[in-house]
């Protein structure tokens, strides 16, 4: 992407009001295998709304609240804005801010993105006003054709040795800064066709820590990501798919398994999708023509009902 302008980020936050954590601590009552049980403090991943604010042409419009964990929240915001079709490049976000006139207590809450008059963005066509649990993204659409962002058939390549797939979940795990601390987070990780690891992102939902991961790369300037694969740490949704489609991502790689739904996408958009990669072992649903395997055996795909035993 070519160099551009820098985006306006942030406001004059009033010093008063405390920046919510990924964590908060909590009292609990462990209880040890023999049946003793004795109170202690926790650590647990903070979950709290996020309202998805847009200006654009001197009108303002509430977009959507999702429930995450507080932290890159303009990065989610930029994400998810990109995934679900309304801007479309870096260039289309003219500032991105926390919304001060709101109650100081919801200040770090409310994220407001002002659009520049090129952006695609038309309130006509806004089909749905939803609300995101943090454990579903698609939930409240109303139908398959409204959650279907255009995106154009991923190109040739890159080709990446079949072994570096068995190393991925391990390194993100590594880099999990918060789960280590909760053990209650999803994370996203951008990792080169070599394995090494570009860019992590954790949140509560699976579908928010691709978006920050993606937010973060147009902001950036580096979407379409066309040499990079997305290693996520839970199952693999139509809504990964989606997003990683957005963002240009030939390859989506996940511990556990895929739907349906999210093989069809990945099928119909040329993308290479992996999953159950778990030990030395792992399963390609979709487009095995990028991984260079040692013995090509058999150029199809294996999905085996009996290996699919139940997804996280």
């Amino acid at each position: 992407m070519s160099e551009s302008r820098p985006i306006d980020v942030g406001f004059r936050k009033p010093p008063e009001t405390p920046r919510p954590g990924p964590t908060v601590r909590t009292e609990i009552l462990g209880v040890t295998p023999d049946g003793d049980a004795r109170p202690r403090s926790d650590e647990v991943a903070t979950e709290e709304p996020l309202e998805i604010r847009v200006r654009h042409r001197g009108a303002e419009h509430q977009v959507a609240v999702t429930m995450r964990t507080p932290g890159n929240d303009f990065e989610l915001t930029a994400g998810f804005l990109l995934s679900e079709g309304m801007i479309r490049a870096r260039e289309h976000i003219a500032k991105v801010s926390y919304c001060a006139s709101g109650p100081p207590e919801q200040l770090y809450n409310q994220v407001t993105v002002e659009l520049t008059n090129g952006a695609p963005f038309d309130p006509e066509q806004m089909q749905r006003n939803f609300y995101t649990t943090s454990s579903c993204g698609v939930c409240g659409k109303a139908s398959l054709e409204a959650v279907r962002v255009q995106a154009p058939p991923i190109a040739d390549g890159p080709e990446v040795a079949h072994e570096i797939f068995n190393t991925l979940p391990k390194k993100l795990r590594a880099r999990q800064r918060i789960f280590e601390r909760t053990g209650g987070l999803h994370a996203a990780g951008l990792f080169d066709t070599k394995g090494d690891l570009q860019l992590i992102r954790e949140d509560v939902g699976r579908h928010n820590a691709v978006d920050k991961l993606l937010g973060k790369l147009l902001m950036d300037g580096k979407v379409p990501a066309r040499n990079n694969i997305l290693q996520v740490s839970g199952r693999t949704s139509f809504e990964i798919i989606q997003k990683a489609a957005v963002g240009g991502i030939p390859i989506v790689s996940a511990v556990s398994a895929p739907s349906s739904l999210a093989v069809s996408l990945a099928e119909e958009l040329g993308m290479t999708l992996v999953g159950f990669v778990r030990g030395d072992s792992y399963n390609v649903y979709a487009e095995p023509r990028r991984i260079r395997f040692a013995r090509n055996n058999a150029p199809g795909v294996s999905r085996s009902a009996s290996d699919h035993d139940g997804a996280t």
